[in-house]
């Protein structure tokens, strides 16, 4: 008798303690308190998760007709509360509601319409004042390792595209070392100063953003040339004049075997010689 007149105590007691919050509750009318909220996920969803979101999915999600929120509950889980939303700003659109799902994706279409690409190769070189020249190091502790060093160039006066790289150089450079030995190397030029890296707000380095690759050999410019190599290089980099004698400045050009532009996601795309010194430059 005991432990059942103990038992009725404690229930006795928790149904006072209900009958305390209930007069806590008429204040909150309007509300509606869920505890848990569960679903299955679909083959469908997985498929969606799989593929590659953008930042923009969240507000998507808050925002579309059939969210997870309204596809959870029932209309009167939160119609009730409809009035502490947010109204949306005048004049701002609304984005078209999406299919219903639990995010939503922008994917990327097709590649922008671009010019031919043996044109753009012939604007990245004439475009480019500078570029980064690779060689074979002659250097005893990196001996057959690659060498970058970034030089000045020109294929031509500004109204003359040769397509042809021109260098002035000294033999004091370590660049002219290694092609004493090793003639070959490469001539990158990316596409900094693109209009549409420029348009988009694209770093020089994303993918999107074109880089044009010469590689052949570097000879030194033949007497005939000279005048012709002092022109190109001169109208671009005036400063070049006053460049102290002493150290013995040349002209040298590249003798281009092959031409790489890179300009959208994937790979490299080759260009034949014939196509690249036929085109006309064009901008990226």
């Amino acid at each position: 008798m005991s432990v059942r007149g103990g038992g009725r105590a404690r229930a006795g007691a928790g149904l006072l303690g209900l009958l305390c919050c209930s007069a806590l509750l008429p204040p909150a009318t309007g509300y509606v308190i869920v505890s848990s909220v569960s679903w299955a996920v679909t083959n469908e969803v997985d498929e969606e998760l799989d593929s590659a979101s953008t930042e923009e999915a969240l507000p998507a999600l808050l925002e579309d007709s059939g969210s997870i929120w309204q596809q959870s509950f029932p209309p009167s889980a939160h119609k009730e509360d409809a009035h502490l939303r947010p109204r949306a700003a005048a004049g701002r659109p609304r984005p078209p509601p999406g299919p219903p799902g639990m995010f939503s994706y922008r994917r990327e279409g097709a590649p922008p319409a671009r010019a031919p690409r043996p044109g753009t190769a012939r604007f990245l070189t004439h475009s480019h004042a500078w570029g980064c020249l690779a060689t074979v190091s002659a250097r005893e502790k990196i001996r057959g390792l690659p060498f970058g060093t970034y030089l000045p160039i020109s294929d031509g006066v500004i109204n003359n595209s040769t397509g042809i790289p021109f260098f002035y150089l000294t033999p004091k450079d370590p660049a002219v070392a290694d092609l004493m030995k090793n003639p070959m190397a490469s001539l990158t030029l990316p596409e900094s100063e693109g209009e549409f890296c420029r348009k988009n707000i694209v770093d020089p380095e994303d993918p999107r953003c074109a880089r044009l690759t010469l590689t052949g050999q570097m000879i030194a410019v033949s007497p005939e040339e000279v005048e012709f190599a002092k022109q190109a290089m001169f109208s671009r980099h005036p400063v070049m004049r006053k460049w102290p004698r002493q150290y013995e400045w040349f002209f040298m050009k590249m003798k281009i075997e092959h031409i790489w532009l890179r300009k959208w996601y994937g790979g490299v795309s080759e260009i034949s010689k014939e196509e690249y010194f036929k085109a006309v430059p064009r901008k990226a």
